[in-house]
């Protein structure tokens, strides 16, 4: 993995517009980003270019994500997810 386009993730996806997505697309690029595949970074990459508001409601689990976002990795930012605690300020509603 090329190192500046990892930087980048990480930068991006801890820099996403609501914090809400932020707390959870920071620490899963933290944890996560460089042992990806290829194919899964990738399709993390195109989850960050998606709007805010729309990827927070797939990754709470308010809506489900249209087939094409429906990968691998977004099942895994969903489980990285679900193993954080929960705030007392949580929006999701799970």
């Amino acid at each position: 993995m090329e190192e500046t386009r990892l930087k980048r993730l990480i930068f991006r996806a801890w820099r996403r517009g609501i914090r809400e997505a932020d707390l959870i697309f920071g620490p899963f690029a933290d944890r996560y980003a460089a042992g990806l595949s290829e194919r899964d970074f990738e399709d993390l990459e195109i989850l960050l270019d998606q709007p805010d508001q729309e990827v927070y409601a797939w990754l709470v689990g308010r809506e489900e994500p249209p087939a094409e976002f429906a990968t691998p990795v977004l099942e895994q930012v969903r489980a990285f997810k679900a193993s954080l605690p929960v705030a007392s300020g949580d929006l999701s509603g799970s």
